[in-house]
């Protein structure tokens, strides 16, 4: 996670074959004509309205939208608009946010649970203010108090961006001893009811370099990720992309100058139906 003054894009997606899925409904995303081949700003002047926007996502029906805005100098807060008789609310702080630095929301792909990053304490007495990962629990059209993902996910380094699986597998950013490079995309798998210890990704997707904030196919057939300081980056953090084929993950490939830009591009996010990327640049 890098900060900078950032906006939400949206382009359109072509997915191989292998990854492609019907169209689950009709989304109307916000109102907005959505693009072809080439990015396009996301709602301006509403979501991306000239403040530091980032980590769109969108709930399973369509139905929520949550974005970050992350100021210099103030405290980060998530964003959330809803829709009511097909009409999108103006959006407001989150209930659950505004008191910390919260920032990178993503909902689980049966809508239960909606997990991001804050850097709010862990217990009463916990003196370390670093990131970690949350989520809440979806309760009678609301959402519970935000609890810890467990001590198996979280440490006292920073965690981020997290992307979940269908099956609960946990995909995030961290720095691990037994790391490939100076941050990698981990993964916790979902066993028994908890997080296992989160393993990092094999050389297709991690190299001795920077990847973080990667967005996993609720499928786990592909990832898209940024990654600083490969020999084709061209700029300050690309978006990449990797099929996984016969059970393993193929070597990342560069999403090419019509998505990458030369500044940050990261904070990938694909719609359910496959077929639109969301990113902040």
């Amino acid at each position: 996670m890098k900060k900078f003054l950032t906006a939400v894009l949206v382009i359109q997606m072509v997915c191989p074959k292998a990854v492609q899925t019907q169209t689950l409904r009709n989304y109307s995303y916000y109102n907005q004509k959505l693009p072809g081949d080439k990015p396009t700003l996301f709602a301006p002047g509403v979501i991306s309205d000239g403040l530091a926007n980032r980590d769109f996502a969108i709930s399973p029906d369509g139905n929520e939208i949550l974005y970050t805005i992350q100021q210099r100098d103030l405290i980060s807060v998530i964003m959330y608009t809803h829709k009511i008789s097909g009409k999108w609310s103006l959006p407001q702080v989150a209930e659950f946010s505004g008191m910390y630095n919260d920032l990178e929301p993503a909902f689980t792909p049966d809508d239960n649970r909606l997990f991001f990053v804050s850097n709010r304490p862990l217990t009463e007495s916990d003196s370390i203010s670093d990131y970690n990962i949350w989520y809440a629990e979806r309760k009678n059209g609301n959402w519970s108090n935000p609890v810890p993902a467990g001590s198996k996910v979280n440490s006292e380094k920073d965690e981020y961006y997290p992307s979940i699986a269908k099956n609960g597998n946990l995909y995030f950013t961290t720095q691990l001893e037994s790391g490939k490079g100076k941050e990698d995309i981990v993964v916790s798998e979902w066993k028994n009811g908890e997080y296992m210890a989160p393993v990092s990704l094999p050389d297709a997707i991690n190299s001795k370099n920077f990847e973080f904030n990667a967005f996993v196919d609720p499928d786990e057939q592909f990832i898209i990720f940024s990654s600083f300081g490969r020999s084709d980056d061209t700029g300050r953090g690309d978006l990449y992309i990797s099929i996984k084929k016969n059970e393993e993950w193929q070597p990342a490939v560069n999403l090419g100058k019509n998505i990458n830009s030369t500044s940050l591009d990261y904070c990938p996010f694909v719609s359910w139906e496959k077929k639109y990327l969301f990113f902040t640049s």
